[in-house]
């Protein structure tokens, strides 16, 4: 089994790739395959409306000069997804907005592509925003026909300089707790099939 997580934050390093880093260290505790990708290393292009992904049925975005058909076959091929994003004017960052529109997009010209794959939001906040920034990365799941997985609270911590999430207890627990839950779901899913 394996996991893809997508790092929404322009900060590589910073406290959303901590968290998700948190969620990883319980899934490999399970014997779980977990693969990070920071989606700022190669900046997405926002989606055009151009349908493009209806008339070839690729699984493939046309617009092809940007890593989202990378990200496209690494999360087809995984078992779970894991969406993460600081806050931004109470949303997601505008590089996972482009991420969720156009693999969103090309999933349901494709038959609904990660239909009963788990998925997880985690946020990572300075002070407010973040519940809407997870609902908004839950919608992605919801309308991906995806199943989503939650924790002991909230899947957010706070934290605005790097590193000062792991001063959140509460939060980092909140994130071995989702990683534990989503090895649990995995495992039964894969056991099922």
């Amino acid at each position: 089994m394996k996991v893809v997580a997508f790092n929404g934050s322009p900060r590589k390093n910073g406290n959303t790739s901590i968290l998700i880093k948190e969620v990883f260290t319980a899934l490999e505790n399970e014997g779980i395959e977990t693969e990070l990708i920071h989606l700022a290393e190669k900046p997405l292009h926002a989606c055009v409306a151009c349908y493009g992904c209806f008339k070839n049925k690729d699984q493939r975005c046309v617009l092809s000069d940007d890593m989202l058909n990378t990200c496209m076959e690494k999360m087809c091929a995984a078992d779970g997804i894991i969406l993460g994003s600081p806050v931004y004017v109470a949303d997601v960052t505008s590089t996972m907005k482009a991420f969720i529109d156009r693999a969103c997009l090309v999933s349901k010209a494709n038959g609904d592509m990660f239909r009963r794959k788990v998925g997880v939001g985690v946020v990572s906040q300075r002070r407010g925003g973040a519940i809407h920034t997870y609902d908004t990365l839950n919608h992605f799941f919801g309308i991906s026909q995806m199943m989503t997985v939650g924790s002991c609270y909230w899947n957010f911590a706070m934290g605005r300089e790097i590193g000062e999430v792991k001063n959140d207890e509460e939060g980092m627990r909140t994130m071995k707790v989702l990683g534990e839950n989503m090895a649990w779901l995995l495992k039964r899913i894969h056991a099922k099939q």
